[in-house]
């Protein structure tokens, strides 16, 4: 997923959700809505959280270091994850508190034609949000579903964009269903309702994102398709024989982390071998670029030893070894 493609995707998002935030705090004054209340810090968290990608993917383009040799990469999975903090606690819980102040004390809706004026204007802004963020997305999404690319993406920005302007259109639906049952009925108790599902909303999209979000933290390994570009590339069938076994970790969107056993013949000289390792690595780095560090340690194939399948006892995060007696 391009760098660029996310920006563009948030700085559209950005400039909708400040003017959207402006007009609903004026209804809100001027209605006294708690939909209009809730929608606007919607809106205003929602801005805090583009700033908050923005400034992630800034920090992530800074150079190695001695005490992060890897980069800063997974900056921007770290500003992703606070952005679903933010939508939870300021945005859901908020508006949750707020609806739920409304039902016990309901008050009429006043001045309708702001609120209403207000959601009108509001989904046409969103709608142009939401609409350059499927734009940008379907650049990169292929033949995957919506949830697969949101599931699957190793770039946080357009996932986050997707859900954000998803949940801020159903939302101003809310707004506009509570606010329009509160004219028709002249029970304000319908604007808290509405009001609280909003919350009910964005607590949902925020624990999606926080999910999502803290799977890339952990580390996720490439896709199915670019392990097989990987392998392909690895093996010529001459100096590299096959893959005794393999391991991917994403060090950011556009970072990957390759390291792998790899089979050579037994009468290779080391000048051989160490030749057949840098042309491997070429090989990986012109089919996949984002693999920016491989490892390749050469080593002889035994069908005896693979016949006992991987030891999983050697593998990081594998299952801990039984103390002696047990």
């Amino acid at each position: 997923m391009s760098a660029s493609g996310g920006t563009r995707a948030i700085v559209a998002a950005l400039g909708a959700n400040l003017a959207i935030a402006a007009s609903k705090f004026v209804a809100f004054a001027f209605s006294g809505s708690s939909s209009m209340l809730a929608e606007g810090v919607h809106s205003l968290a929602d801005s805090g959280n583009q700033f908050l990608l923005i400034i992630g993917g800034k920090r992530a383009q800074r150079e190695a270091t001695p005490q992060h040799p890897f980069g800063y990469g997974r900056e921007r999975y770290i500003y992703a994850f606070l952005v679903s903090i933010v939508l939870f606690s300021v945005g859901g819980m908020f508006a949750i508190y707020e609806g739920y102040e409304k039902i016990q004390h309901p008050h009429e809706v006043e001045h309708w034609y702001w609120p209403v004026g207000v959601l009108v204007f509001a989904i046409i802004a969103e709608g142009f949000s939401f609409r350059t963020a499927i734009k940008e997305s379907n650049e990169l999404r292929g033949r995957l579903s919506w949830a697969q690319f949101i599931r699957r993406a190793k770039a946080p920005e357009l996932p986050v964009v997707l859900l954000e302007d998803f949940g801020a259109l159903i939302g101003l639906v809310l707004a506009l269903g509570g606010v329009g049952l509160a004219l028709l009925t002249g029970n304000g108790v319908w604007d808290g309702v509405g009001t609280v599902c909003i919350g009910v909303l964005l607590v949902c999209i925020a624990l999606v994102l926080a999910a999502e979000t803290k799977s890339l933290l952990l580390g996720e390994a490439a896709g199915v398709e670019v392990v097989k570009q990987i392998e392909a590339a690895m093996v010529d069938g001459e100096t590299v024989t096959g893959i005794i076994h393999m391991r991917t970790l994403h060090l950011g969107p556009e970072e990957l982390l390759v390291a792998a056993k790899i089979a050579v013949r037994h009468d290779d000289t080391a000048a051989e071998v160490a030749s057949a390792i840098n042309a491997a690595e070429a090989r990986i780095r012109a089919a996949v670029p984002i693999a920016r560090v491989i490892y390749l340690e050469p080593d002889i194939y035994s069908e005896a030893e693979a016949a006992k399948g991987p030891d999983r006892e050697a593998t990081p995060g594998g299952p801990t070894p039984h103390p002696t007696g047990h």
